[in-house]
């Protein structure tokens, strides 16, 4: 087996971790190459990536083209898509090697020859104000929303902006879309989930839109977008297999009261 090791420059403390992980394949004999996260390549079976959660959806986005799988080293802060190994980095690669982890396949949207993980979120161009924004699911007309911006998320993003904006939790493994309006200025206004082979279409009358795809900005306003599933999957690696239920509580302090928090 080869590994990729992928480190961010950006986060801090990477270098102890980054020095761990290469020492034991190196004492293990085991091929492998490394890469800052904007010069990655696929050279490996698996991928290391060192980092948070943003540097994770990077380095799933590209990696997924080859179906090679991911396994987040957490050094950033909540780690929602990676693990904290308390172990040595030997017993680390010892685990892979034996096959000692499980895999899951995240579905992906695509839209303006990007790819999302989590989401696409649409806003008005050069606007903080509220703008009207049409939403259309396969050519069909179906609401308006007077909004600061809409949020289409997959399943592995519902957990993420999507519900800070109070839209619906999703296991992470289903194939559905939600949209999620941000700070609706109407009292009717709701999330919707869609199944995932609907094409979302998201208009508006006066302003062009800036679009950010798992939370990086595209560099044009445009005056439309379309939005589908991909036929990619990200592969998200785990050591463990904790279930998503104990890592909404654990995490994210799901129905924890307050005080005991």
């Amino acid at each position: 087996m080869k590994f990729n090791v992928v480190y961010n420059q950006q986060i801090e403390n990477y270098n102890d971790v980054l020095s761990g992980i290469e020492n034991s394949l190196i004492e293990k004999d085991i091929e492998f190459k490394t890469f800052e996260l904007d010069k990655k390549e696929n050279y490996g079976d698996i991928s290391l990536v060192i980092g948070g959660d943003g540097t994770i959806l990077n380095a799933l986005r590209f990696y997924s083209q080859w179906q090679t799988p991911v396994m987040g080293i957490n050094v950033g802060r909540l780690g929602f898509l990676s693990q904290s190994y308390k172990g040595t980095f030997t017993e680390l690669i010892e685990a892979i090697l034996e096959k000692r982890f499980y895999t899951e396949e995240r579905m992906m949207l695509t839209a303006k020859n990007s790819l999302a993980v989590n989401d696409f979120v649409i806003k008005g161009c050069n606007s903080s104000r509220t703008t009207k924004f049409h939403l259309e699911i396969n050519n069909t007309e179906v609401c308006d929303y007077i909004a600061d911006g809409l949020i289409v998320s997959t399943p592995t993003g519902s957990t993420a902006y999507g519900l800070s904006a109070g839209g619906p939790v999703l296991y992470p493994t289903m194939d559905a879309i939600s949209i999620v309006p941000i700070c609706p200025h109407t009292l009717n206004a709701r999330p919707l989930v869609v199944p995932k082979n609907e094409i979302i279409t998201i208009k508006t009358d006066d302003k062009l839109l800036s679009v950010f795809v798992d939370g990086s900005e595209l560099k044009e306003c445009v005056e439309k977008i379309n939005i589908k599933s991909s036929p990619n999957k990200a592969i998200i690696a785990f050591l463990r297999d904790e279930r998503f239920y104990s890592v909404l509580r654990n995490k994210l302090h799901w129905g924890i009261s307050p005080t005991s928090v």
